[in-house]
């Protein structure tokens, strides 16, 4: 499997709520990195291990947001790596505010599993929708 079938294969899990198929995908040392001032992890620092990412964002996202859905739009692949660009869209619950937000994701597989992800996403609307 190329590394944009492997990307492809966790949208697709993540998409139907199979998120014990999305952290099976994961290396167990998996360094997570959300884009700098994203608001869930603002300093850019990665999350370590599928437990991490499961806590500090997958559930946030499942509880938080009302139809919370990623969109990815274009694959390219680089080897090892696949990069992602698409959009964000949801409703955040605490404050009623609905996103449209694009992102590029970048997924390093090392053989089957994830390694390394790496968001890059519009933090100035994800942090305006999550404040108001």
């Amino acid at each position: 499997m190329s590394s944009v079938e492997r990307a492809q294969a966790m949208y697709g899990a993540f998409a139907t709520g199979d998120v014990p198929t999305v952290l099976g995908g994961m290396d167990p040392g998996i360094h997570w990195s959300e884009a700098e001032g994203n608001p869930y992890q603002p300093s850019g620092a990665p999350w370590v291990g599928p437990q991490a990412i499961l806590d500090n964002l997958f559930m946030k996202l499942a509880t938080e947001w009302e139809n919370y859905t990623v969109h990815p739009e274009k694959f390219y692949d680089a080897g090892d790596s696949a990069v992602v660009e698409g959009r964000y869209s949801g409703k955040y619950l605490a404050t009623g505010v609905e996103i449209d937000v694009a992102y590029c994701h970048v997924f390093t597989f090392a053989g089957d599993k994830l390694v390394r992800f790496q968001q890059y996403a519009n933090t100035a609307a994800l942090e305006q929708a999550m404040s108001q």
